[in-house]
């Protein structure tokens, strides 16, 4: 299949394709006579693992231990399991950072009188030197 059939496989866009065979995820594929890339059903599984391990979060050093697993009949489960745990309390620490976030916005948009007067309570906290975070 062409990059667009495995695209539309795979739902990864082909400049992702791209970028990854540049950066080594995805192995070049073998181009056809007409110089198009010819991918097969093993490349788009490895597409798809990519897609998935980036929608839970995994960046790309991690995606390419992630494969290295993957291809391994003889790893320890115990090691992506470790990996997942790992990222799942990273994203748990960026959930708390976006919340604290929300939480400063809405109690400056509570201090805010939100009307034609020119005096912004939130324009005068954005000028301080640190704004505390909830």
């Amino acid at each position: 299949m062409n990059i667009g059939q495995a695209s539309a496989a795979t739902g990864v866009s082909q400049r992702m394709i791209r970028h990854y065979e540049k950066i080594g995820l995805v192995p070049p594929p073998p181009r056809r006579d007409s110089g198009y890339r010819d991918y097969d059903q093993p490349d788009v599984n490895r597409l798809r693992f990519i897609a998935n391990a980036r929608d839970l979060g995994f960046p790309i050093e991690e995606i390419r231990e992630l494969l290295s697993l993957w291809g391994d009949a003889g790893r320890a489960s115990a090691e992506v399991k470790a990996m997942a745990l790992a990222r799942a309390e990273d994203l748990h620490a960026k959930a708390m950072a976006l919340e604290a976030m929300r939480a400063a916005l809405l109690d400056l948009a509570e201090s805010c009188h939100g009307d034609a007067r020119p005096d912004c309570p939130i324009i005068d906290r954005l000028q301080q030197d640190s704004l505390p975070l909830a």
